[in-house]
C-alpha cells in the first residue's frame, strides 16, 4: 500500500528559481471525491496517470497510482471529469538535502505557487528555505480538487 506523507506550502519569492532541477507541465482532473476517496486522472509531460488518494489523516494519506494510455487520460479529462482541469508547470527544486515540487498554476488559478515535500514520516524534519511562506497543508482550500472547484481567481 502506498502512502502519501507530505506539507504543502506558499511560495513567497521567486528565488526557488536558482535550485530548479527539472520542469514539466501537468495537466489534472477529478473523476470522482468523496469522504472516503479521491480519483485523479492527470497528464504529466507525455505520461499518464489514474491516482486513487485515501481520506486525509494528519499529514498523511494512501495513494495507488497507475499508469493508463494518453489517450484514455485525454478522454477522462474531457468527457468525465467533475470540475474543470487544473493546469500548472510544476518545478523540481533542490534546496540543501531535499527535492521540494513547486507548482505554478496557470489558468483560473493563476497566481497561486505552491511549494510540497514529501516525507518519509510525518515528524522529518527538513531546512525551510528563504523562499518558503506560509504553511497551508491543513487548509482545504488549497487541495487541488477545491482548486479545481473553486479556483484561486475566484476568492
Amino acid at each position: 500500500m502506498g502512502i502519501e506523507i507530505e506539507r504543502k506550502f506558499l511560495v513567497q519569492n521567486e528565488q526557488w528559481r536558482a535550485g530548479i532541477e527539472g520542469e514539466l507541465r501537468i495537466v489534472q482532473g477529478y473523476l470522482a471525491n468523496n469522504y472516503s476517496t479521491t480519483v485523479r486522472v492527470r497528464i504529466q509531460g507525455e505520461q499518464a496517470y489514474l491516482t486513487l488518494k485515501g481520506p486525509t489523516r494528519g499529514i498523511s494519506r494512501t495513494e495507488f497510482e497507475y499508469s493508463i494510455p494518453l489517450s484514455d487520460a485525454e478522454f477522462l479529462l474531457r468527457d468525465q471529469s467533475i470540475a474543470p482541469p487544473i493546469e500548472k508547470t510544476r518545478y523540481l527544486v533542490r534546496h540543501d538535502a531535499d527535492l521540494w515540487e513547486l507548482d505554478v498554476f496557470a489558468g483560473s488559478n493563476a497566481g497561486l505557487v505552491l511549494a510540497e515535500i514529501e516525507l518519509e514520516q510525518p515528524d522529518q524534519a527538513f531546512t525551510p528555505p528563504e523562499w518558503l511562506g506560509a504553511e497551508v497543508t491543513a487548509d482545504a482550500r488549497y487541495y487541488n480538487i477545491n482548486l479545481a472547484r473553486h479556483p484561486f481567481l475566484c476568492w
